[in-house]
């Protein structure tokens, strides 16, 4: 899988039950959606950036392509956003598949009229430093778990799950595998009657 369009779509599979199909590793801890229903899925862009400062975000916007989700090591600092209103509709115009931080984000009422899937680790309305330094496109930490760029990165309400690039084939199928069980169970369940 090498185009965005190759990865699941966004909802097709539940965060939780792709990380189930991995023996319960890749889940990036304290990341969360910024509103209710955010979910993406697609290539990593990756981004390491200096705490707090989001030049290297911007960097990243003039090579992005469609359908990538923009994943960034800010260090988990939660004093100061790397995104906003401006920079989500930057993202939406590019036809980017969503944000990742492990760091801070604001303007979150905005952010869910924009429709942007926006993950990070905090909120607070204080603004970012612009300054760099950064790096683009090589191996990265959101929430103690690695990512490249192209690794398959997806979210939704229970947060963010990151597949390694060559394992994406066989997690999926492992995940469909998991849902029909669930199914299964999810049946059987509905037949329980209470006793006495």
């Amino acid at each position: 899988m090498d185009s965005p369009a190759d990865y699941p779509a966004p909802a097709a599979l539940p965060v939780a039950t792709v990380s189930d199909a991995m023996d319960r590793f890749g889940v990036a801890a304290g990341i969360r959606p910024l509103w209710p229903g955010a979910v993406l899925s697609g290539p990593a862009c990756t981004v390491w950036t200096r705490p707090g400062d989001n030049q290297g975000l911007h960097a990243a916007f003039e090579t992005i392509r469609r359908g990538e989700v923009l994943v960034v090591n800010g260090g988990g600092d939660e004093t100061r956003a790397l995104i906003g209103e401006l920079v989500a509709q930057k993202a939406k115009a590019l036809a980017v598949g969503g944000i990742v931080l492990d760091g801070a984000a604001r303007d979150v009422t905005e952010l869910a009229a924009l429709g942007v899937p926006v993950f990070a680790r905090a909120v607070t309305p204080a603004g970012p430093w612009k300054t760099g330094p950064y790096r683009i496109g090589g191996t990265i930490a959101i929430g103690g778990v690695p990512v490249r760029q192209g690794d398959w990165v997806l979210g939704d309400d229970d947060g963010v799950a990151v597949v390694p690039a060559e394992r994406v084939g066989d997690v999926v199928r492992a995940a469909h595998r998991l849902l029909e069980g669930e199914a299964e169970r999810r049946a059987a369940n509905q037949r329980l009657v209470p006793r006495g």
